[in-house]
Order: structure tokens, then C-alpha cells, then sequence
């Protein structure tokens, strides 16, 4: 049995093949296209068990190798062990040692259904965050000239008076902003047709304040639910847990921990907050209070 560290960059990969008693057998730097990782991939013995470091290039990689051999998405930030390696070549060294000793530690990878509406949601929420870069300087032309507009910022009647400004700073923003809702509304026409095929999305979008958006994003983000053993373990995965410190036999909770998925998190968050405001008077509003 073959055991593969892989270590990927941008235009090369070092990877590391050790035999079943630990023995190094090769290891060698190749370049990262799909002609040669093919070759490399046919070279292996199938359902070779391979370790990837997980990073920006994992995904075509991962997806090309898993069709053959059994692979792994390494966790740079758990495996400590790799974290302070200081060469590509003790990376993919170290990888190959991990995985043959049972040792690696994981990243979820969803199932490539899964895959595509979460990068469709984290899509449109890096077009949200530009377009809130745009504005924000709007605003700022606004206090500059000392111009005030009596309407919701950037509601319907709010932009038309933006456009009465002869300012051309004040234009190109909106320019901008323009090209960016057209890029949203294109994305969330998708989103909608895919959340009505998702039967946990329609779960969620039974609970007041969750939208298409929202719920598939849920939905992408947790992937598959019974990866989770309870309602703790998912809490834990959107950072949502207190920290915990003991010492001398007392328990100390801090803040929450705001590890794992960053996009569920905040989520949750937005959601939370507009189901106090639909529903004051409901469990999840008292309970907000109560806090």
C-alpha cells in the first residue's frame, strides 16, 4: 500500500510517496496542469490513498485524483506537525507520514452537488461586500459637500436624487453599483430555482425571516447534516460556541470562538436578527431578550 503527500502551490506541487513501512520511495516537484497530474495520477496504483494540504489550488486537484484513488483535504491549521514545517518537501513528507499513521486531520469535503450553490452563495456575498465598499465613499461625497438627502440610503427615491449631483465621483460609484445589482439579480435568479429543489432549504424557508438566499446558503455551508452527531457539534462548527477556559477546577466561558465556517456564522447571525424584528413576541425574540 502507497501512502501520497501532496503539497500544492500555484504552478507546482511537491508530493511524497512513502511505502507501507514508512520507507520514502520518491519525491519529486510536478507541475500543476491537468496533462500532467493525469500522468502522474494513471502512475498510482488505484484507490492509492493520497493527502492534499488543503489551500486555494486544492479543488481541481482534488476532484481529478479522487476519480481513482482515495484522498484526503489535510487541515493546515490542526496538523501543527505541518504548520511548522519550513520546506515544501517536509510538507508533503509530513502529509504522507500523517495520513500512513492515521494521524491527519480532516477538512469536510461536501459532495460535489453541495459545491456548486455554496460557491454561487459566497459569490453574491463577495458581490455584497463590494457593492458596500461602493457606497460607503458615496456617502462621503455626500458630508464633503454638505448635501443631505431626506430619503432611506439608497432606496429607490434616495438613488434618484444621487443622480441630480454633478459630481462624477458620485456617478462612477453608481456606475458601479449598477453593474454589481445586475451581477446579484443574474446570481439570485439562480439561487431561487435551485433552493425550490432543496428539500432542506424548503424546511428553512418555513421559518420566518429566511429567505432563498439565506436557506441555501445554510444549507451549502452545513452540506451534509448527519456528518454532525448533535446540535452541539454543529454549534461548534459555526463558531457559535462560547470558548471555554478551566483552570484549577473552574470553568471559564469567553466569547464565542469564531472558528470554521465564517459564512454560516454570519448567516445565522443576519437571520436571527431579522426574525426578533418579524417575530417580537416569539421564542427565539424572548430568548434574545433573555441573553
Amino acid at each position: 500500500m502507497l501512502f501520497v503527500g501532496f503539497d500544492l502551490h500555484k504552478n507546482y506541487s511537491e508530493f511524497a510517496i512513502m511505502d507501507n513501512d514508512g520507507n520514502l520511495i520518491e519525491h519529486r516537484r510536478e507541475e500543476i496542469n491537468l496533462e500532467d497530474m493525469t500522468r502522474f495520477s494513471n502512475s498510482l496504483p488505484s484507490s492509492t490513498n493520497v493527502a492534499i494540504e488543503s489551500s486555494s489550488t486544492w479543488y481541481s486537484s482534488y476532484k481529478l485524483l479522487s476519480s481513482r484513488h482515495k484522498v484526503s483535504l489535510s487541515d493546515p491549521v490542526k496538523n501543527k506537525a505541518i504548520a511548522c514545517a519550513k520546506t515544501d518537501k517536509v510538507d508533503s513528507v509530513m502529509l504522507a507520514t500523517l495520513l500512513r499513521g492515521k494521524f491527519l486531520a480532516e477538512s469536510y469535503v461536501p459532495p460535489w452537488e453541495v459545491i456548486d450553490p455554496r460557491e454561487l452563495v459566497r459569490h453574491i456575498a463577495s458581490l455584497v461586500r463590494e457593492m458596500t465598499k461602493m457606497k460607503n465613499p458615496v456617502h462621503s461625497c455626500l458630508l464633503m459637500n454638505n448635501i443631505h438627502i431626506d430619503a432611506h440610503p439608497f432606496s429607490k427615491e434616495f438613488t434618484e436624487e444621487l443622480r441630480k449631483i454633478d459630481d462624477e465621483r458620485v456617478r462612477s460609484y453608481l456606475r458601479l453599483i449598477d453593474s454589481l445589482n445586475a451581477e446579484i439579480r443574474e446570481a439570485s435568479s439562480i439561487i431561487v430555482d435551485k433552493a425550490k429543489d432543496n428539500q432542506y432549504a424548503k424546511l428553512l424557508m418555513s421559518i420566518p425571516s429566511i429567505s432563498y438566499y439565506s436557506a441555501l446558503l445554510i444549507t451549502s455551508e452545513i452540506g451534509e447534516i448527519f456528518r454532525f452527531k448533535d446540535s452541539s457539534s454543529l454549534i461548534a462548527y459555526a463558531g457559535l460556541a462560547p470558548s471555554t477556559y478551566s483552570s484549577g477546577g473552574k470553568i471559564y466561558h469567553g466569547a464565542i470562538t469564531k472558528q470554521d465556517s465564517k459564512y454560516l456564522r454570519w448567516m445565522l447571525n443576519q437571520c436571527t436578527r431579522a426574525h426578533i424584528k418579524t417575530e417580537p413576541d416569539g421564542t427565539v425574540a424572548r430568548f434574545y431578550s433573555k441573553l
